[in-house]
């Protein structure tokens, strides 16, 4: 989910712009389509011009179908409320808690010093040992918690090249890198799972949604793991070419990472319990499907999700320290990001809307006139549009948006609707120049270490790499893993 843009208009400017439009959408019909349309058109514009401007909070505006569905007599309250009940969201809502139990029992910062001590000390090998770890986590866990559990590990190790008294340009590039590296590493690592990040299972819940289709974790894996793996790779290239820091292994790193190990002591029972619930899940994902040819048993990827949460609440921490006597309590679910569930949930009822009054199959029929178009030229436009207008606009919403109108596109061509989807999908999540482009973008940003220019000359690097990746994966991958059944 983004992290709070302030924008240049002004609050109050950026809050009037929704409610002009709306007006002057469900007044004068400037698109001349019918009623329902129109009225339809009206809302979305409301909730899009307040996402993309964040004048109120996006899980707010996520719940507006609720009041003016029913008002415009768009849909019955019953009808526009189940949406926010989706199947799908509960699959967010386990691995929001499956995270939740690696944080608190401090998992996380064990997985990560161990492969920076694996990789080396050397200013390259810790960046290299930083991007492999926080790629890692970020399949797991949101990016955002992905990169708050980093920062400070990054910060620290910071802090001893500088006691260190390596030279200034020596440290100034090896924070731009290790900060960068956190964030990107955060973004690339969270397309390798469905779960890794929110676009991915809005899109995977609008595909349930439509056709019925349930994309398995492991198919997403089979073709989004060797783009996050490539790009994390690509990551480590650019950066350690473009902000050269010549930092040699040094002792006095490898004794701070040894310490910091030293102060988590032996791994704990609480960790151990985690890490086991951790990998059992991970396991019945990708799993599932042969675990259900057997008959024995019907699994999907959301009863997964949820047995792996409910499981922490269950499990006995064994821990002699007083602090929970359960993995988790709920206490500790006031942590977790409530709201995006109903961002998911208010973006399946306006797709859902828009799909209702036959405003995505206009879009599609107006598009099929582009049918001499390549395929390839067409997956292009899509990668190269969803990265660049993800830059300014949450990630989340503009799936939500655009997952329609892409499978409307894919229906007038006669086209795999993976094709289109799927590109539209993982660029949203690539966004690497500005800060606002995703929360670990703002959030290193936030640090001082790095310029804007600085983030921007990277990140339009990386943008170029993301989408050249993303657009031969969808090419030729795509359609061998994942087609409609006919």
């Amino acid at each position: 989910m983004k992290a709070e843009k302030h924008s240049q208009l002004g609050p109050a400017v950026s809050f009037l712009i929704g409610p002009l439009l709306f007006i002057f959408i469900l007044f004068f019909n400037p698109l001349r389509v019918d009623v329902s349309a129109n009225r339809v058109l009206a809302v979305a514009a409301l909730m899009i011009s307040w996402w993309i401007t964040d004048a109120i909070p996006m899980p707010a505006v996520a719940i507006i179908p609720l009041v003016l569905f029913p008002l415009l007599g768009i849909s019955k309250i019953s009808e526009t409320a189940a949406p926010y009940a989706n199947e799908v969201i509960f699959l967010f809502m386990g691995g929001f808690m499956i995270g939740l139990g690696i944080e608190k029992w401090n998992l996380h910062k064990r997985i990560a010093l161990s492969i920076v001590r694996f990789t080396g000390t050397g200013g390259n090998r810790i960046i290299l040992g930083f991007i492999i770890a926080t790629g890692f986590i970020s399949m797991w866990l949101s990016n955002t918690a992905t990169t708050m559990m980093m920062y400070p590990i990054a910060v620290s190790v910071i802090s001893v090249l500088n006691a260190k008294h390596a030279s200034e340009k020596q440290v100034r590039n090896f924070s731009i890198c290790i900060m960068l590296a956190i964030a990107y590493a955060s973004n690339f690592g969270g397309i390798a799972t469905v779960i890794g990040t929110p676009p991915n299972v809005a899109y995977a819940s609008f595909m349930n949604k439509k056709y019925g289709y349930d994309i398995s974790f492991f198919n997403w894996m089979l073709i989004c793991t060797p783009i996050a793996v490539l790009l994390l790779t690509a990551l480590y290239f650019v950066l350690v070419n473009m902000y050269p820091n010549r930092i040699a292994s040094s002792v006095e790193m490898k004794i701070h990472i040894q310490d910091d190990l030293k102060h988590l002591g032996p791994m704990t029972t609480p960790e151990k319990r985690v890490l086991y619930i951790f990998c059992t899940t991970a396991l019945l994902w990708m799993t599932r499907d042969l675990i259900n040819k057997t008959a024995l048993l019907k699994l999907d990827d959301n009863m997964i999700a949820v047995f792996g949460a409910l499981l922490l609440f269950i499990v006995p921490s064994g821990n002699k320290k007083g602090m929970s006597n359960k993995l988790l309590v709920w206490s500790d679910t006031s942590k977790m990001a409530w709201g995006i569930l109903l961002l998911f949930g208010g973006g399946i009822a306006l797709a859902g809307a828009l799909e209702k009054v036959g405003l995505i199959g206009m879009l599609g029929k107006w598009l099929s006139g582009f049918s001499g178009t390549t395929l390839i030229t067409l997956i292009l436009v899509v990668a190269v549009l969803s990265i660049f207008i993800s830059e300014v606009m949450s990630n989340v919403a503009q799936v939500i948006v655009f997952a329609p109108v892409v499978t409307g596109i894919a229906e007038a061509l006669h086209l795999n609707p993976f094709l289109l989807g799927i590109p539209m999908t993982l660029a949203a999540s690539c966004a690497s120049m500005m800060p606002m482009g995703t929360p670990p973008n703002a959030i290193v940003f936030s640090s001082g270490h790095i310029k804007l220019s600085q983030m921007m000359k990277t990140g339009f690097v990386m943008n170029l790499i993301s989408i050249i990746l993303i657009v031969l994966f969808s090419y030729y991958v795509v359609p061998l893993v994942l087609t409609l059944p006919k």
